[in-house]
């Protein structure tokens, strides 16, 4: 019985989701903060965010880029950056840390294959911080010093999110 239900529901996710090649990407654009990077929509009938909205939001990345790709979950911290403050949120207001783990800390290796590098560095810039999980880091090998400039080290990803916690901060699931 369990498993009837099980290919059931399965039938009917595969059958309800739409293929990639449906989706209308055409109304996603970058900026207005990064101009190369964090496409958003605009979305009809919400109005603006109020403009007091402030945000301090930590990104959990654990996933690595694909091969010849920027790292998605680095995107998305970008994205959320774009999206606000194109919908009314001073870019002040908005605070945002990534802590990044597993093999996604060789997304910030300073290094010429790193198809992440640019975008990170940019968004460094901006003051969006980039905490790499110490414990992560020994596992891989990695030093400080192998690291982009501006990406700091932490005890540990846990760490990182705990002090980020004490300090307002929020996790995004996404």
């Amino acid at each position: 019985m369990g498993t009837r239900l099980f290919r059931a529901v399965s039938m009917a996710a595969l059958v309800c989701a739409a293929p990639a090649s449906a989706q209308d990407m055409s109304a996603f654009k970058p900026g207005p903060v990064f101009a190369q990077f964090g496409p958003h929509a605009p979305v009809e009938g919400i109005g603006k965010v109020p403009g007091d909205t402030e945000f301090s939001i930590a990104f959990d990345v654990a996933k690595p880029a694909d091969e010849g790709a920027r790292n998605r979950g680095f995107e998305s911290a970008a994205r959320f950056i774009n999206m606000h403050v194109a919908h009314g949120v001073p870019e002040d207001n908005i605070r945002i840390a990534v802590v990044v783990h597993g093999k996604a800390v060789n997304d910030l290796l300073a290094k010429p294959d790193n198809t992440s590098a640019d975008m990170v560095q940019v968004m460094l810039g901006e003051g969006v911080r980039f905490i790499v999980c110490g414990q992560s880091a020994a596992a891989y090998g990695v030093t400080q010093d192998d690291l982009l400039p501006g990406v700091e080290m932490a005890l540990s990803a846990m760490t990182a999110h705990a002090l980020l916690q004490q300090r307002g901060y929020t996790v995004n699931p996404f």
